[in-house]
């Protein structure tokens, strides 16, 4: 299917930091996000961090007129928190929930309690197919000590092969979010060097923005300067990113973010900057692909050693739990069989310690259990494609020795040709 004419698709995406409760002034946060998006006119807007689906049901009633076609994705204990709306009837939609996804007791980080995926709508533009994604990914709490690295390396890894396996037959794919990751980190080039996809940001004929594209940036009303160490100026952690066709080419005619404060207003949209990009639209013979089977194979051989250190540490974890569930039933053995030396109620709360600990591994034991599967599957998986891609580049290596090899009889001017 090619374009009816050159088009323009404006995109739009934002981490809205929609946290009820704990998000300063969210509902006045919402209202201003809901004008912005009706007075820009983006032709899909690509929204995370709506936590709440009251807060989804306000924007969706306040932009009815300009953004007729919404899409609210469900996962996890409190939502995943991604949201998409448009111009332009949605088709179809389907959503993947990451495997893994940080620790439930970590109460201060969070992200284990909010489903983190990859939401996926079908859309047509200008006559065309387009798979539009958006996702958010873990959040790094430390440049230093990355504990969650094995978790946002995994979530990665799915979030490639979901593109890859969903995009077949996709006219153009556009892709926004919150990656939590820098445009060197390996997340960010696993994801870049298997899907083709390309940023925005490097590719924009225009840019007007904060420095270097920051998007958690030091000048904002919200931001923890703390949040930011080592980058005292900010750190570009959100994306668009898109990827053409063999018959649709897609370029960023120019990409723009928001700059910490909003006139007239006295605080900003979010503690997150907004990305807001002009693509343009045009009939192609020509396909941008991913990169070549030898630099695919470099980044998963990194990745798999970062999956792999993962894996180990996850495993001496599992053994502690089971350690603290030994502890907790051989501390439970001990109360009951001292309980004639202890009153009722000592024995009864000694017992209800010692029922809690043997809960806990037993509780951590299987969490533990499930991320070792999880890594080995991932790791399983890449192991996988690493071999694939070797063949493939052994393959091309043998296709090419064989055509400069061929008789003098049976090609003999491309051989001259070639010797020339």
């Amino acid at each position: 299917m090619a374009p009816q004419q050159p088009g323009k698709l404006r995109v739009f995406s934002l981490n809205c930091w929609g946290i009820r409760f704990l998000s300063k002034l969210c509902a006045q946060r919402y209202e201003m996000i809901g004008e912005l998006l009706g007075r820009e006119q983006h032709d899909i807007a690509l929204l995370q961090e709506v936590w709440s689906e009251r807060d989804f049901l306000f924007l969706k009633r306040k932009l009815s007129c300009s953004h007729p076609y919404t899409h609210y994705f469900k996962s996890g204990v409190i939502g995943s928190g991604l949201a998409v709306f448009s111009k332009h009837r949605i088709q179809d939609a389907l959503l993947y929930q990451y495997s893994l996804n940080g620790y439930p007791y970590m109460l201060s980080h969070g992200d284990w309690f909010g489903g983190k995926a990859v939401g996926l709508v079908i859309v047509e533009v200008f006559g065309l197919k387009a798979h539009v994604y958006v996702t958010h990914l873990h959040a790094e709490y430390s440049r230093a000590q990355d504990g969650y690295l094995p978790h946002r390396i995994v979530q990665s890894w799915e979030l490639q092969q979901f593109v890859r396996h969903t995009s077949h037959g996709a006219d153009l794919v556009i892709l926004g979010g919150d990656l939590n990751m820098h445009p060197q980190d390996l997340g960010n080039r696993l994801l870049r060097s298997h899907t083709g996809l390309r940023d925005c940001y490097t590719e924009t004929d225009k840019f007007d923005g904060c420095e270097d594209g920051h998007t958690l940036i030091a000048n904002n009303h919200f931001t923890k300067k703390q949040d930011l160490i080592p980058f005292e100026k900010g750190i570009r952690i959100d994306y668009i990113l898109m990827k053409d066709s063999q018959r649709v080419s897609v370029k960023c005619e120019s990409l723009s973010t928001t700059k910490g404060s909003v006139s007239d207003k006295p605080f900003p949209y979010s503690d997150h900057e907004a990305l807001m990009a002009d693509l343009n639209l045009l009939s192609s013979q020509d396909c941008t692909g991913a990169l070549p089977e030898s630099d695919q194979m470099d980044v998963v051989s990194e990745a798999r050693a970062v999956v792999k250190e993962g894996l180990s540490k996850t495993e001496a974890l599992r053994d502690r739990s089971l350690h603290l569930m030994f502890a907790g039933l051989l501390l439970l053995l001990l109360v009951l069989c001292s309980s004639c030396f202890f009153s009722f109620s000592a024995v009864g709360f000694l017992g209800a310690v010692c029922v809690f600990i043997l809960l806990s591994g037993a509780l951590l034991y299987m969490l533990f259990t499930t991320h070792i599967k999880v890594l080995k599957e991932t790791e399983d998986q890449m192991l996988l494609r690493s071999q694939n891609l070797q063949t493939k580049l052994i393959g091309c290596r043998v296709s090419g020795s064989s055509s400069s090899d061929a008789s003098p009889e049976i090609h003999p001017s491309s051989v001259f040709k070639r010797e020339e």
